[in-house]
């Protein structure tokens, strides 16, 4: 269990079980949308193989996707600044293989 500190100066206790804890490897997010709402499916695609599995579906309120967005965002550019840039293929002419394959749409 980990305790996490709100902006507000709340403290939160977050639980994260062992088995969650081990995570899941995605190298595709499909990200589509309706007017109320974010859905984020993360899948696993592995060379070769034409069926692909997803892994993890988030549903997000527009508010919280936003709020994701940003925080992205921040944490990319303290990544960076310790680390280096991130480079993204240039490479490719089909732009759906760059990054992690980002489709959107409506749901």
């Amino acid at each position: 269990m980990t305790k996490k500190e709100m902006s507000t100066n709340q403290e939160v206790n977050i639980e994260l079980d062992d088995q969650m804890a081990e995570g899941e490897y995605a190298n595709l997010a499909i990200i589509s949308h309706s007017t109320s709402e974010f859905v984020i499916d993360f899948v696993r695609m592995m060379p070769g193989v034409s069926k692909a599995r997803v892994k993890s579906r988030v549903i997000l309120a527009p508010e919280h996707a936003k709020r994701l967005l940003l925080s992205l965002q921040e944490n990319i550019e303290r990544y960076e600044a310790v680390v280096g840039t991130i480079n993204l293929p240039t490479t490719t002419t089909d732009e759906s293989a760059l990054a992690m394959s980002f489709i959107g749409g409506e749901a």
